[in-house]
């Protein structure tokens, strides 16, 4: 049974539940470290893995239950009881047994999540989300448990609700914009680039970070229409101080969701073309992660992009499998070390061994290296001194607004001027 026809039966048992005054429980599950096990196994393992919990599902059925695989390795249980406590914990619990799979005794542990017909939900949408909620809750504590919707989850519901409808708002009305963060020489400190961040400017709550907003955008698929606005207004506001050679270069994020658009090269290098910036001032930050995800797609998109003049940093270096050969083969300029690896630079010697190597190979590629989340002298004198090129971090600036950065600019390129010495008056004979 795929996804709709499971949500067809699950409006169905509450038409019938509704009508005759029952309840419905709906379970939603998700096997714990099936990545994890399907990556170290392989997909085929997995697959038995996967056959096995389903079988497992339908011998631990309860009378008048409905169970259904929903997509990868997420379940769903559809049940009249009344005890929901204990039928999830079941669940769990059955799950939670060893699986025979090539000999070997695996047992990853299952998180479910559950929501109750007509108490948390009256219709099979609603009941669908809140069980989910719960469910995410137990997988952010550590999944093999169970989690029943809640008062303090209704709450969180009705403020994902309000900030969506906000947020919608918000995109059009121009009130998510970017503030940008100086990239600084390491050798003599001056500001050599930006990069843009996304801050909205909310009319009652005042000015929020990405992590007020952007993870909701994400799920609401609404992250590619903030990147468009914010990336306008950016190169608008960019544009001129690259002109006047205030800067060299403008840094912007991309997410892993616009990525994975095969047209998203396309649609950036048209957008880009609408701007006054050029080709060769913008820079794209593409995480690790995404490039290991589809190295295809990947290629597609840096390829395209670096033919048109754009440069190409590697973001969040050092998180992953620092992909060394991607450096080889693709046309990038540019690693941006993660500022986790930049925390104990200064402080743990293996830390500073590893990035100490992690400089001399992009060194050895011929590619620009920036180091993310500098906020201490220390930090900062360990980088010049192993070959970094540029930095950023609170050592230097904190994200500013434009105004406020271009003041900036403005003050240190005039302090830079060359001073013309007044001519001396000639005496009189």
């Amino acid at each position: 049974m795929n996804r709709g026809a499971f949500t067809e039966a699950l409006a169905e048992r509450l038409f019938h539940a509704r009508r005759e005054g029952g309840q419905v429980a709906l379970f939603v599950i998700d096997l714990d470290r099936f990545k994890h096990l399907n990556d170290t196994l392989g997909h085929h393992a997995g697959d038995l893995l996967l056959a096995e919990v389903g079988e497992r599902l339908r011998w631990a059925a309860a009378p008048g239950e409905l169970m259904a695989r929903l997509g990868g390795d997420e379940f769903a249980v559809i049940s009249p009881v009344a005890d929901v406590g204990r039928r999830a914990q079941e669940l769990v619990t059955a799950l939670s047994q060893p699986h025979d799979i090539y000999g070997r005794q695996i047992a990853p542990g299952a998180s479910v999540g559950v929501a109750v017909f007509p108490q948390d939900a009256a219709d099979a949408s609603d009941l669908q989300r809140y069980a989910d909620m719960a469910l995410y809750r137990v997988k952010t504590g550590g999944g093999r448990r169970w989690s029943a919707f809640d008062a303090e989850l209704r709450a969180e519901s009705e403020r994902r609700r309000t900030l969506e409808a906000e947020l919608r708002r918000a995109i059009p009305a121009g009130e998510i914009e970017p503030w940008f963060q100086p990239v600084v020489d390491a050798a003599d400190g001056r500001i050599v680039g930006v990069e843009v961040l996304a801050r909205w400017r909310h009319p009652e709550q005042g000015l929020l970070a990405p992590g007020a907003f952007v993870p909701i955008a994400e799920e609401l698929g609404l992250i590619g229409r903030i990147d468009e606005a914010v990336f306008e207004a950016a190169c608008a506001r960019a544009a001129p101080w690259v002109a006047e050679g205030l800067i060299e270069h403008v840094s912007c994020n991309v997410s892993p969701r616009d990525l994975l658009d095969p047209a998203f090269s396309r649609k950036l290098i048209r957008r880009l073309g609408q701007t006054a910036l050029s080709a060769t001032a913008l820079c794209v930050e593409i995480t690790e992660t995404f490039l290991l995800q589809d190295l295809a797609l990947s290629r597609r998109h840096i390829e395209r992009l670096a033919a048109k003049g754009v440069n190409i940093a590697l973001d969040d270096f050092g998180t992953g499998y620092s992909n060394l050969r991607a450096l080889m083969h693709l046309p990038i300029q540019t690693v941006k070390l993660d500022r986790s690896l930049i925390a104990d630079v200064a402080k743990d010697a293996r830390v500073s061994r590893l990035v100490g190597s992690m400089l001399h190979a992009a060194r050895a590629l011929g590619v620009s290296i920036v180091a993310e989340g500098v906020e201490d002298p220390a930090q900062a004198i360990f980088l010049r001194a192993a070959g970094c090129d540029r930095m950023q971090g609170y050592l230097f600036d904190r994200p500013m607004p434009a105004d406020a950065l271009e003041t900036r600019l403005r003050a240190v390129a005039a302090e830079a001027s060359p001073r013309v010495a007044p001519a001396r008056r000639r005496a009189r004979a």
